[in-house]
């Protein structure tokens, strides 16, 4: 599988408590903080909740 390099680019603050905890499941605490992962549907989901608090790229 693909790898992807995801980003935490904005913070948390004022967001619903579901996004928060996204974050938290990906691993993403302090802004710039990488994390990389395989491509799974799972994880793709998670991020397409968030991305407008994260950057991704692919590895």
């Amino acid at each position: 599988m693909a790898k992807i390099k995801v980003t935490k680019v904005k913070s948390a603050i004022n967001r619903t408590l579901r996004q928060k905890r996204t974050l938290e499941a990906l691993g993403l605490k302090k802004i710039g903080q990488v994390k990389e992962f395989e491509a799974t549907p799972n994880i793709l989901g998670m991020v397409a909740k968030v991305s407008h608090l994260v950057s991704v790229e692919e590895a």
